[in-house]
Parts: structure tokens; C-alpha cells; sequence
């Protein structure tokens, strides 16, 4: 595991079922689809064959429509769900080879997780509920309810630590939440689409005090979602999932820029490039520029290459003269104004 990966999670499988193991071998043998073992076997594949890594500090999005294994994929990481096959890593430690207290004990200090449905505790305090990740560490009253307080102050209900939940919005209660899960300091936060259930204004005011708080904290996040716009505006990486699959991971910008299939394609099509893609993704390389025009001029505007679509749009306005896309010391690129036309053009629907 290389110094950066917090998570590692190789050849994952998950298959519902009385043999789960005879389903698996089928597959491997035969190469039989998921409908093809559910006759046979009566099973479900819920995660086939999933690897991937993340990075320390790395915000990374799993997505995907319902049924496509993305909630299943992460409930294996703290090992609420237990894997038909494959390995997890967390740190450098082999989560499946804990034993039922490490795995507690390892939950309460390295993995904080925050759920759709709040699932705070009715008869306890807004502060109470904070401290209980503490609480089950056995810190001290006094300690863990001042580091209680201190949490609601950094998602700004300070002021509620002496209410019940039922007396907070459902916004207030997912901050709650999410507050609980940071309470204990952990490693990573798992967020199984802590969001969904709430109005599109109240969520969006989360997810732009969840990234506030991300740059604080810095914690390695994995967050379901089923809203490519959610991810994109969150991720740092998106991992796209379909029938228990990862048909594709990598940047938005890359995912909006060239899905891999039809699939991934529908996902994005209704995507504003604007925010999403760069300077990189858009400029000729100096070299293929030069190549056709044979020079650039001095007094050409420069950008850096991580500038977004929509100022290079406004950029190019009123002034179409090319544009230099620079990497910190020397030009790397050139955009020109049908550059940017067709960036936008083929992102639309109707391309």
C-alpha cells in the first residue's frame, strides 16, 4: 500500500445467497451475468469484482443509479456487510482479519459513518448524540462533552447542544450527525448518501458546508450518491457504478469529458461543463498549435492550466485572440475561440 492510500480495496465480491461461494465459482468459470446466476442460484450479485483506492484527504464519490451496488460497496469497508471474496485495507490494516473486538474497536477510532436517515437517539441531547462516539471510548464525561461542544461549533450549532432532535430541522439533524461522526476524530468518513432525503435547498447549503468543512478537517471521505450533479460538485474522484461494477473512475472533469459508454454518457449528458472541465482538457498542445500557425504572439492572454470553462468563456467574449494555457513556468497550450464553442457544443444533449 503506497504512503498516500488510506483505502484499498481489492477484487470485492458480494453475492446475496445460500451459496455464495458455488455462485461465485460459477461465474469465474462460466462467466455467468447476474441474471443468468440469480436463475441458477437464486443469488444477487451485489458487488462484482470491485478494486480501487483513496487517498488521504480525498473527497471520493461512488454513484450510481438504485440497485447498483454503491451502499452495498461501502458497508463491506467497516464490515457491516462481510465480503464474498476480495481484501480491504484501511491504514494498512487487513480489515478482515479482525477479530469481532478489534473490528469494534476499529470502527469507534478510525471510521466515522453518517446515514441517510440522521439516526440520532430520541431521548438524548443534541449534545449528547455528538458525544456518544466518545462515550463508547470511554472518555471522560467532562472531556468528551467539551469536545462535543467544539464540533457543534465548527457545524455551527453551537447553540443546540441542549435540544432534542425532534426540535431541529432536518437539515440541523443531519449536521448532527455528521457531527457524531466527526467527534471521535476518525481516520474516514463513510457518508451513504447522507443528503438525499432532504429539499434541494436545504441540501445544498449541506453540501456547501460539507466541502467548508472538508477543507478544515481534511478526512478521507467516501460519499454515495445517486446525483452525478452532487458528485461532481464534491468529488475530488467519482467512481460510477452499474449491476455491482465500476464502469468507470476518475476525475468529474474526465467523466464529463469522455465517458466510457452509452451508460456513462446519459449520466453526464445533462452536466454543466462550465464548472467541471479546465484549461487542460480544452487547449491544443503548444506543439500541434505551432504546427499548423507557426508561432504564438508575446501579448496573448495566459491562464493557468487549471482554469475553468466558464471564465475562458468570458475570457474570450469580447477578444478573440488565442489564449495561453501556462503550467507555472512555460506555455503548455493554446485555446482558441472554436476551442471553447466546441467544448460547450458537445456537451450539450443535443451533440
Amino acid at each position: 500500500m503506497l504512503d498516500d492510500t488510506v483505502i484499498d480495496i481489492s477484487n470485492v465480491w458480494k453475492i446475496f445467497g445460500a451459496k455464495p461461494d458455488l455462485a461465485l465459482k460459477a461465474i469465474r468459470d462460466r462467466g455467468l451475468s447476474k441474471s443468468e446466476v440469480l436463475a441458477e442460484f437464486n443469488a444477487v450479485v451485489g458487488v462484482a469484482d470491485v478494486s480501487l483506492t483513496v487517498k488521504r484527504g480525498e473527497i471520493f464519490c461512488i454513484m450510481g443509479l438504485s440497485g447498483s451496488g454503491k451502499s452495498t460497496l461501502v458497508r463491506h469497508f467497516n464490515r457491516l456487510l462481510e465480503p464474498t471474496a476480495g481484501k480491504i485495507e484501511i491504514e494498512g490494516t487487513d480489515v478482515m482479519a479482525l477479530s469481532p473486538r478489534d473490528l469494534q474497536r476499529f470502527r469507534n477510532q478510525k471510521i466515522g459513518m453518517v446515514f441517510q436517515n440522521f439516526a440520532l437517539m430520541p431521548h438524548r441531547s443534541v449534545l449528547d448524540n455528538v458525544a456518544m462516539p466518545l462515550e463508547i471510548r470511554q472518555v471522560a464525561k467532562n472531556e468528551r462533552m467539551r469536545q462535543a461542544a467544539a464540533i457543534l461549533d465548527i457545524v455551527e450549532l453551537g447553540a443546540w447542544g441542549a435540544k432534542f432532535a425532534h426540535e431541529l430541522s432536518g437539515g440541523m439533524q443531519q449536521r448532527v450527525g455528521l457531527a457524531r461522526a466527526l467527534a471521535a476524530n476518525p481516520d474516514v468518513l463513510l457518508m451513504d448518501e447522507p443528503f438525499s432525503a432532504l429539499d434541494p435547498l436545504i441540501r445544498r447549503q449541506l453540501q456547501d458546508e460539507f466541502i467548508r468543512l472538508s477543507k478544515i478537517l481534511k478526512k478521507t471521505t467516501v460519499f454515495i450518491t445517486h446525483d452525478l450533479d452532487e458528485a461532481v460538485r464534491i468529488g475530488d474522484r467519482i467512481a460510477i457504478m452499474r449491476d455491482g461494477k465500476v464502469v468507470q473512475m476518475g476525475t468529474p472533469e474526465d467523466i464529463v469529458m469522455n465517458p466510457v459508454d452509452a451508460y456513462v454518457a446519459d449520466f453526464v449528458a445533462g452536466i454543466s461543463r462550465l464548472k467541471v472541465v479546465h484549461a487542460h482538457a480544452v487547449m491544443q498542445p503548444m506543439d500541434a498549435y505551432l504546427g499548423k500557425h507557426g508561432t504564438v504572439c508575446a501579448d496573448h492572454r495566459r491562464v493557468a492550466g487549471s482554469e475553468t470553462l466558464s471564465n475562458l468563456i468570458t475570457m474570450a467574449i469580447d477578444d478573440e485572440t488565442p489564449i495561453l494555457v501556462h503550467d507555472g513556468q512555460t506555455e503548455v497550450g493554446v485555446i482558441t475561440r472554436a476551442d471553447l464553442l466546441r467544448t460547450v457544443i458537445e456537451g450539450t444533449e443535443v451533440s
